[in-house]
């Protein structure tokens, strides 16, 4: 639960390697499936790739879902997908290390049944932009989730470096996978959802101003209207019997001229 707290924020030498501690764990993981993408890249020429890469509405390219994300079809293709994992990986897994680490699988299939399900039959997918659009929509959804300092300021962050994924999750570019980023942009808002809670919020300073206008604001009782048998009564009505007052007014003199 996310509560304010009088006390200060810790920032003691131990809670800042502690963070640099997660910061380094999430940028060498990164990194290591880099090197993993860059291995398979310079392995390529040795098998048939299209056997391993994502094929819609067909049985044999089921096995895609797994094994596509893990090829590209060019060195720049391969650069573009290297550098946002490194910086969304690196990102999400550095606040969100729980969630990230869960989500994972689902974006990885996500992003191949995207492919599998929308794409056109007898068409090649592979490569892991989708894997980099279920990031991206990862930390964009749980910033809006959270509405914690680290969350939104990793949400614009990763806003500010890869807000175009935004649009890539539609149609826009011939030989561009569309379907499996939109597929890993699905995939990362139900991970979002579904994690949103798997690493703990941070405390949150209570400060002075906050106190001053909850006293400026009233009770919840002033702002409810009395019991009827509170109301002050401005008029009985006579008893059976008793007879009401008349009160008599005096004529009205005339003067005559």
């Amino acid at each position: 639960m996310h509560l304010p707290t009088e006390a200060p924020i810790p920032d003691t030498p131990a809670q800042r390697k502690a963070d640099r501690s997660r910061l380094m764990r999430a940028l060498n993981a990164s990194l290591a499936f880099v090197l993993v993408l860059i291995a398979v890249f310079t392995a390529q020429g040795q098998f048939d790739v299209r056997a391993f890469t994502v094929q819609p509405w067909s049985a044999e390219g089921l096995v895609g879902l797994l094994t596509a994300p893990l090829l590209h079809g060019s060195i720049e293709h391969l650069a573009a997908n290297a550098t946002s994992l490194l910086l969304l990986g690196t990102l999400a897994g550095a606040v969100y290390p729980k969630a990230t680490l869960r989500a994972l699988p689902i974006l990885w299939l996500g992003a191949g049944l995207g492919a599998w399900l929308l794409g056109d039959p007898g068409s090649y997918h592979l490569g892991a932009s989708g894997l980099t659009h279920g990031l991206m929509f990862l930390v964009l959804t749980l910033g809006v989730l959270r509405r914690d300092r680290p969350s939104i300021a990793a949400a614009m962050i990763a806003f500010l470096l890869y807000g175009g994924m935004l649009l890539t999750v539609l149609p826009r570019e011939i030989g561009v996978s569309w379907q499996a980023h939109l597929g890993g942009a699905v995939a990362g808002v139900i991970a979002a959802f579904a994690f949103r809670l798997r690493d703990p919020l941070p405390p949150r300073k209570r400060y002075s101003w906050e106190d001053e206008d909850e006293e400026l604001v009233p009770a919840h009782d002033e702002l409810e209207p009395p019991s009827p048998q509170r109301v002050p009564v401005l008029w009985n009505r006579p008893v059976d019997g008793e007879r009401g007052v008349v009160l008599e007014f005096p004529a009205r003199q005339r003067h005559e001229e």
